[in-house]
């Protein structure tokens, strides 16, 4: 009896083909984007799909540990990693092969990552990228710069009036350790935050005791940018949870200065996210349920300060809608191949008949050429 085999379509659980033409349109999304680095001055890296396993996973790569495929390089028979984050790659090529470039270094990236698992809102596992990085500059001037380089990559790719969500990861865990809380209280008030729990939080917090009592306040000012930071102005915060609130002040002003009207939002408590960043983290969203459009912020680059931002050039995809298709011209074998050329510089598609048995319904073509001009065919035609 013969056993029935897998269709040669069927692919594991979160891969994808992309076809035509979705799969032309996600790279000029990325180009586009790339286009708008460039002329900030980011130079573009490309890093390898692999590497040792323990150079991948050092640094801000260790956050992405649990993500990450292994296997063994049957040349030099060590673990070999393949890259869930694009990011921890970059710092390393930073740190090594452009240890000698002044700072600050602005780096650009694209390409595909791939995860163990995906999310239930996000199943997919092998993931497009394009982001900056800007490595040896700790200032809010630096984190404004590549927030608002986002949002114009997404204006280039088409999402005109997109939305900042500002959060400051830091915050819950600089409040927690100065109220000395620990072990399972920690864990639950962590719970409760990031379920936001405003009950559960406030029952919680009284019995850490100051200063972690002021996160049931913190927790309800999340929403537009003044009214949260005019929560953590009035706050009662300690020296190192105020440095934070400060920080963030001057970054959305920094920000403000250049774009005065970008919808800002900011969560004080908000600490979902990759575990490396170390100071404000940004979120960019689209209008209307578009989902996560871009995320980044700042981290360690090995012993230097850096920030950065990746887009999702898959989501913002989906997000605009598709620019028109260039007509698709049929060329009859023989025809004068100056008038075809001629056509794909005024931005046509030509496509030429190899065999007799092509014509333009077989090759999906509106026009054809008819001397030197490309002539609509009629449907009935």
């Amino acid at each position: 009896m013969t056993e029935d085999l897998p269709s040669p379509a069927l692919l594991p659980s979160g891969l994808t083909d992309l076809l035509p033409p979705e799969a032309a349109r996600e790279a000029a999304l990325v180009e586009a984007m790339h286009a708008v680095f460039a002329a900030h001055g980011y130079e573009r890296v490309k890093p390898p799909l692999l590497e040792f396993e323990d150079s991948l996973l050092a640094g801000s790569g260790a956050a992405v540990a649990d993500q990450t495929f292994r296997l063994m390089d049957p040349d030099s028979h060590r673990m070999l990693g393949l890259r869930a984050d694009t990011t921890p790659q970059v710092a390393r090529i930073a740190a090594t092969r452009l240890g000698a470039v002044p700072r600050p270094l602005r780096l650009s990236y694209s390409g595909q990552v791939l995860r163990v698992r995906g999310t239930q809102l996000a199943p997919q596992r092998q993931i497009p990228q394009v982001g900056i990085e800007l490595i040896g500059a700790d200032s809010a001037e630096a984190d404004a710069e590549v927030a608002l380089l986002g949002v114009e990559a997404l204006a280039a790719a088409g999402i005109a009036a997109p939305s900042l969500d500002i959060t400051l990861p830091t915050m819950a865990p600089a409040l927690l350790d100065a109220a000395g809380v620990e072990g399972d209280l920690r864990r639950k008030l962590a719970r409760a935050l990031d379920r936001k729990d405003a009950a559960a939080v406030t029952e919680l917090a009284a019995i850490a005791g100051p200063p972690a009592v002021g996160l049931t306040g913190l927790l309800t000012a999340a929403g537009p940018a003044d009214g949260a930071l005019a929560a953590l102005t009035a706050a009662d915060l300690p020296p190192a949870a105020r440095a934070i609130a400060d920080n963030a002040a001057a970054i959305v002003a920094a920000i403000r200065a250049r774009a005065p009207g970008l919808r800002i939002t900011l969560d004080p408590v908000e600490f979902r996210g990759l575990h490396y960043h170390v100071g404000v983290a940004f979120t960019l969203y689209g209008p209307g349920n578009t989902g996560e459009l871009a995320r980044g912020g700042r981290y360690m680059s090995g012993e230097e300060p850096a920030t950065g931002m990746t887009l999702y050039p898959d989501v913002v995809g989906r997000a605009v809608a598709a620019p028109p298709q260039p007509p698709r011209v049929f060329i009859p074998r023989g025809a004068d191949a100056a008038a075809a050329a001629a056509l794909r510089a005024q931005g046509f598609i030509t496509l030429a008949a190899l065999s007799d048995s092509d014509t333009p319904q077989s090759l999906r073509c509106s026009h054809i050429l008819r001397g030197t001009v490309a002539a609509p065919i009629e449907e009935n035609a």
